[in-house]
């Protein structure tokens, strides 16, 4: 039996400590998939079709990982893949208490186990949020950006 793993997240934008995980995690399955879901509580910062795009990019040499854009509960998604198994980063005690709630209730729904990978600690105070925020006041984000992507963020026109 495959060892899939899917790995959801709204990747607004893909970070190095998203890009961490994801390379760390890669031996650890058969086929890693980056799921970007909508939040209804979010509101898009780059359109979910550039992401897949960069993302898709970034890992275009390693043929376990692709990219898909999922609505709906992540244990859906899982089980639409063929996923046993849901992938997540932690980076400081609140987001494992967090992860961990949500874990019980998804394995308690699916049969879904969530696996945890702690962030190297350079990229502990990574996040999305500061990345785009430092974005849109014309900061220089490119710290916290996978090279590869860099670029591609930087000559997108928001």
């Amino acid at each position: 039996m495959k060892r899939i793993a899917i790995f959801p997240g709204s990747f607004d934008p893909f970070t190095i400590g998203h890009h961490n995980i994801v390379q760390r995690a890669v031996y650890l399955f058969d086929e890693l998939v980056i799921g970007i879901g909508f939040n209804a509580k979010k509101q898009d910062f780059y359109p979910v079709d550039k992401r897949i795009e960069w993302i898709s990019y970034l890992f275009e040499d390693q043929p376990k990982i692709r990219v898909e854009k999922f609505e709906g509960l992540t244990v859906d998604f899982a089980k639409s893949q063929g996923a046993g198994f849901i992938l997540r980063g932690i980076r400081t005690s609140a987001d494992f208490e967090y992860e961990r709630a949500i874990a019980q209730v998804n394995k308690a729904m699916s049969g879904v186990e969530s696996v945890f990978l702690l962030t190297t600690p350079e990229h502990t105070p990574v996040n999305s949020t500061i990345v785009r925020d430092i974005i849109r006041h014309k900061g220089d984000a490119g710290l916290f950006i996978p090279e590869k992507i860099r670029e591609k963020v930087k000559e997108y026109r928001r």
